[in-house]
């Protein structure tokens, strides 16, 4: 240690102060604590044992007890965060911003009403009422054929201008037209209809008429189901009593309230211990669960009759002419003017007048079939016209030699008169081939619809039975 001393007073006096300050950098180096330590250390105050007591020490100042105390400055925003605090500003701002009230009355159209007279009441001019007929949209005029009983309902902004026009066509459609006074623009807003299967099943005791409506089926259901299967079964002739029909069918709703019937879906009808099914597919036509046409390329019977007066015979007296002949057709007792249509589709190749057959029609068929329609009060159809199948070609009268309002018709194949209740129709087209796999998967759905329809009657029976 001596030398050491020795050695250090030896050196110049500015080496003795250099080395000097390296000594002291180097102990000051060592003393202070390393980054690991401060971690270490911090860790440890936070890892405090519960139920322990620390003794914390606590900074006193000289400060009077009042003294204002240092805000504590916050903590720096990342660009992050100031970009979500823009957004959360901009959504607070956009929800205070109140959407423009609108205040709604309702006009109901009265006799002798029109548009302008509807808003001249409700304070608005004609200047109002031309601009919103102005509008450009296929059913704006509607607005101009008004019916007693419509309503309109008018909203208004809160500087009492016209702002919204709204116009029920239909409890499925409304006319909406909306605009700022001045132009206005129209359009059709359409409810979602919300469809509901139900069922109806009926026995036959007086009538197919009474079963039906003793069903729960409305009358143009009922007679909805007579078309289905009339190709089949003749129901003026041929319904027997504890004949029976099961049917499914569409109830539609629109925003839960019940708007009317539907479709029927699918119907069985036992006639006379024959079963007849029907199958409703996408193309609106009707199929037998095999997918053949229900309907036939002609109608049994082209008029809704009350009875038949006369039949098909060979030899029959004539009310008028008072002799005997052949009657070649079938007279369908009818009310005058029951319309009356068109068995098959064909061109009409007479539509005239004579004093024999009165006002009559003549249809010309493929297949070498022409069908006749005589004693009509009224033709709706001239020489030279193509018909559809059930097109309405006449009326029924008492024209010619006719002792009441009924008609007669006629079925001639080759130019032979067959009698039109009896002839073996033509079926019309089957399912089409790229079509019959689908229909198979919804005839099978549909007819094990039908089963479980008839087992649960079948159980609700013997439930009220017992």
């Amino acid at each position: 240690m001596k030398n050491i001393k020795n050695l250090y007073l030896s050196l110049p006096k500015l080496h003795r102060w250099s080395l000097k300050a390296g000594v002291f950098i180097l102990i000051s180096l060592t003393l202070l604590p390393s980054e690991n330590q401060q971690t270490a250390n911090q860790s440890k105050q936070n890892n405090l044992e519960v139920g322990k007591r620390y003794e914390l020490a606590i900074p006193f100042t000289d400060e009077p007890s009042g003294a204002a105390i240092a805000p504590i400055s916050p903590a720096p925003v990342t660009s992050t965060e100031t970009a979500n605090q823009d957004e959360d500003a901009q959504t607070t701002a956009e929800v205070l911003i109140d959407e423009p009230t609108i205040s709604w009355q309702t006009a109901t159209v009265k006799s002798g009403d029109s548009l302008a007279k509807i808003l001249n009441r409700h304070g608005f001019s004609a200047q109002t009422t031309y601009n919103i007929t102005k509008t450009k949209h296929d059913d704006i005029n509607l607005l101009k054929k008004l019916q007693v009983g419509d309503t309109l309902n008018i909203g208004t902004d809160d500087t009492n201008t016209l702002v919204a026009l709204d116009y029920p066509i239909s409890r499925v459609k409304t006319l909406r037209i909306v605009g700022d006074g001045k132009d206005y623009q129209a359009d059709i807003e359409e409810k979602v209809i919300e469809t509901r299967q139900a069922i109806a099943h009926g026995v036959i005791k007086t009538s197919f008429w009474h079963a039906g409506v003793n069903a729960g089926l409305t009358d143009n259901q009922i007679i909805n189901l007579a078309n289905v299967f009339s190709w089949d079964i003749d129901f003026a002739l041929d319904i027997r009593k504890n004949d029976e029909f099961h049917v499914i069918y569409e109830n539609q709703y629109v925003d839960g309230e019940f708007i009317g019937h539907g479709a029927i879906l699918a119907a069985e009808f036992v006639n006379q211990n024959e079963e007849f099914r029907a199958i409703r597919f996408t193309d609106g036509e009707y199929y037998t669960p095999e997918g053949r046409s229900m309907r036939k390329a002609f109608l049994r019977a082209p008029v809704n009759f009350k009875y038949i007066s006369s039949n098909f015979k060979p030899k029959r007296f004539h009310p008028i002419q008072k002799r005997w002949k052949a009657h070649n057709g079938t007279d369908y007792r009818a009310a005058k003017g029951t319309p009356v249509v068109a068995a098959g589709n064909g061109k009409v190749t007479h539509s005239t007048y004579n004093k024999y057959n009165g006002n009559y029609v003549f249809i010309q068929h493929g297949s070498g079939i022409v069908t006749k329609y005589l004693h009509f009060s009224k033709r709706a159809v001239k020489k030279g016209q193509r018909v559809k199948q059930g097109q309405v070609i006449g009326y029924v009268g008492s024209t010619g030699m006719s002792e009441a309002p009924h008609l007669h018709y006629e079925f001639l194949v080759n130019g032979v008169h067959r009698n039109p209740r009896t002839v073996k129709l033509p079926d019309a087209e089957p399912i089409a081939k790229q079509h019959k796999q689908a229909f198979n998967l919804l005839a099978q759905q549909r007819i094990q619809e039908l089963s479980g329809s008839k087992q649960a009657l079948l159980a609700m029976q013997v439930a009220d039975e017992d």
